[in-house]
């Protein structure tokens, strides 16, 4: 009976032990940025340096960055640089690292295949990182061909196939496809927690401050289920929804 006893606390131990390792495993956390130093070409050779020069080239990718997605890159680099023991710092360089890779398509490769390197036995990681892409370029509501044709060259030096890219790719799809809904002003107003009688100014400070309420975290997308992207996508879409609503209604 003892035997077992201390069996059945063993078989436990291993769970508890596993289940632990299983959700931490490709979760980013201060502690692996202690000692990080302060230097922007560190910083740019680094796994999130790389990322947010893939995003930069993603978001430039049809010619111009709108509102909805400077908006979601601002809160991005936030995401990233809270990691660090210096944020602001660390965003400031974040930002420099952004504007000068939006308007250097040219070493896209170089770039995917460096983070590639740095996460090669990182599958789960990279396909997060992929995924986040999509949902960048999906999220003004539309996928130009410049688009699709860069997040699937990263993804290739990322090392997935056609096949996943073309699931990944319809699964992000349908999310925003399906995301249109039907709502009358009033309805966007209340979505939005202003009443019709704010100023342009309110309108805006709303807008901004629930996007960065509820965008996709790239940190927390690391260790959260597959539906965690999903419904961040859906409530940021509705929330520009509204707010694309309200601009046309007063002519913003």
């Amino acid at each position: 009976m003892t035997q077992i006893i201390i069996l059945a606390l063993v078989i436990i131990l291993i769970y508890w032990l596993t289940k632990g390792y299983s959700k931490n495993q490709h979760t980013y956390a201060k502690k692996q940025f202690a000692g990080f130093g302060l230097n922007k070409e560190a910083l740019a050779h680094s796994e999130l340096g790389l990322f947010v020069a893939l995003m930069a080239k993603v978001a430039k990718a049809d010619g111009r960055v709108d509102e909805l997605e400077a908006e979601l890159i601002s809160n991005t680099l936030t995401d990233i640089s809270a990691l660090f023991p210096d944020p602001s710092s660390i965003k400031k360089l974040l930002k420099e690292i952004f504007d000068e890779e939006k308007d250097a398509p040219h070493n896209l490769d170089l770039v995917a295949q460096a983070l590639y390197k740095i996460l090669h036995d990182d599958a789960h990681k990279r396909q997060r990182m992929v995924e986040f892409l999509i949902n960048l370029s999906y999220i003004d509501g539309t996928l130009s061909h410049s688009e699709e044709e860069m997040v699937r060259r990263i993804g290739y030096y990322l090392g997935f196939s056609d096949t996943d890219l073309n699931a990944m790719m319809e699964r992000f799809g349908s999310y925003h496809r399906n995301s249109v809904k039907e709502s009358s002003i009033d309805q966007s107003y209340a979505l939005l927690k202003i009443s019709s009688n704010a100023t342009n100014d309110e309108v805006k400070k709303a807008y901004r401050s629930l996007v960065r309420e509820v965008h996709p975290d790239i940190i927390k997308a690391q260790g959260a289920s597959d539906e965690y992207l999903k419904e961040a996508t859906l409530k940021v879409q509705e929330i520009n929804e509204a707010y694309e609503m309200i601009k046309k209604s007063r002519g913003m």
